[in-house]
């Protein structure tokens, strides 16, 4: 897991960059023995990405590769920073929705040459994923560690205590909202499920079950203001109205996963990510069960994954080349699956990372849901227009403003800067 609500990198300076790419060509191709950063936001994976470093090195042992983790908002900001001034990692963990500043920066290294040089299958990895890190510029500056979809977190324990049945494959939208409702109990200090702002557990999911879109397939127009976009964040606005999820500033105050873990929400919709996180907590996983996401007008989730890439500025771009390579290959991927730390990218590893976690027995449902996945809106510079969801959509979530008129304006928003070059 990595979260995924956003903090947008700011595009460089050329002169800084400039001056950060003055290193020399070391690294892999010489005896030279080097070390070189790798960086992750904090988390459960952690671990498994110091195996993988391990692994390298023990195929590389002239490559030494530092693990550097860092929590999430600090993570973004040290990288902003260090981009800036030639202190980055040499590689790290990217996502899709914050990648363009950087690659239209030239802060990533090309690593094109070196996939071609070692006939890397780019097949082995999912195509949505794939094309979310395109930058349409003929390079590649990465390749996909893990790839994730969402689906519905559940407490078995808050469903038993209420009498409600546990939820069926093919539940609908109204079975999810009259659920939430049955198992909310105030007295208890528990909501049928939560409802944040969340768009890549939350409502885009709903906004393409809906029929809808966020952004056109040109990537020039928002959608969200579309009615069947509209229709898909009433979803999220219902359960607010309903009171079946705690309020927006209950969730700013407790995110919504914790709260799961806590024993206070019945039902959280989100990522495969947590699965590990979930497993770990020897209180609540006895508890813990997934379900499909309910169907709308067709069912739908949006899917994406972190990349490894590398720094333009870095002193050994041959190492981090290889490493990149490694990192997100097949062995790599078996030591994450085997960890139960994520779904990795490179194909065949699903069933190890479902075997890490036995007691869990429905984690197929995650990767069933690629057959109706679509990849994640990452248009234009996405970390800027997703970052300013909470401020257009707030209202909608509180009842304040209508959602036609929130996503109106958040529309206007989104095509200025779908606009900017």
């Amino acid at each position: 897991m990595h979260k995924r609500w956003l903090i947008a990198p700011a595009i460089v300076a050329v002169a800084a960059l400039l001056t950060a790419c003055s290193g020399g060509n070391t690294g892999g191709g010489s005896n030279e023995k080097v070390t070189i950063t790798y960086g992750v936001w904090a988390g459960t994976q952690t671990p498994a990405m110091k195996e993988i470093a391990a692994a390298f090195h023990k195929e590389n042992p002239n490559i030494t590769v530092k693990v550097e983790e860092r929590p999430w908002p600090e993570y973004w900001s040290t990288l902003q920073t260090g981009a800036a001034g030639g202190t980055a990692p040499d590689a790290f963990w990217m996502l899709a929705q914050n990648i363009r500043p950087y690659a239209s920066g030239g802060q990533l290294l090309d690593i094109s040459s070196e996939i071609k040089k070692e006939n890397v299958d780019l097949g082995e990895y999912p195509k949505a994923v794939l094309d979310l890190y395109d930058q349409g510029d003929g390079k590649i500056y990465g390749l996909p560690k893990d790839f994730d979809t969402n689906a519905v977190w559940f407490n078995k324990a808050i469903f038993d205590k209420a009498g409600v049945a546990y939820p069926s494959a093919d539940w609908t939208w109204d079975d999810f909202r009259a659920t939430a409702k049955k198992l909310t109990d105030p007295a208890a200090g528990v909501w049928g499920t939560a409802a944040p702002i969340d768009y890549q557990g939350g409502y885009y999911n709903t906004i393409f079950q809906a029929g809808g879109q966020v952004i056109s397939d040109d990537g020039k127009k928002a959608l969200i203001d579309s009615p069947e976009a509209q229709k898909g964040i009433e979803f999220w606005t219902n359960l607010q109205a309903d009171k079946s999820s705690p309020t927006l500033k209950q969730l700013s105050d407790t995110e919504a996963e914790t709260m799961f873990e806590q024993g206070k929400i019945g039902m959280y919709m989100s990522g495969a990510y947590w699965a590990l996180k979930l497993y770990q907590n020897k209180e609540i996983a006895p508890n813990v069960d997934v379900a499909p996401l309910p169907t709308g007008e067709k069912q739908a989730t949006v899917t994406s994954g972190i990349e490894n890439v590398g720094y333009a500025g870095t002193k050994h771009p041959d190492a981090v080349k290889k490493f990149l390579l490694f990192a997100s290959g097949k062995e790599a991927g078996d030591i994450q699956a085997k960890s139960g730390a994520v779904l990795p990218a490179y194909a065949g590893g699903e069933k190890t990372w479902m075997a890490a976690m036995p007691e869990f027995k429905n984690l197929q449902v995650f990767i069933d849901a690629q057959k109706y996945s679509v990849p994640l809106p990452v248009q234009g510079n996405a970390a800027e227009w997703q970052g300013d969801q909470t401020k257009y959509l707030t209202g909608a979530w509180d009842g304040t403003t209508s959602v036609a008129d929130a996503t109106k304006q958040y529309a206007d928003a989104i095509d200025k800067v779908l606009a900017e070059k």
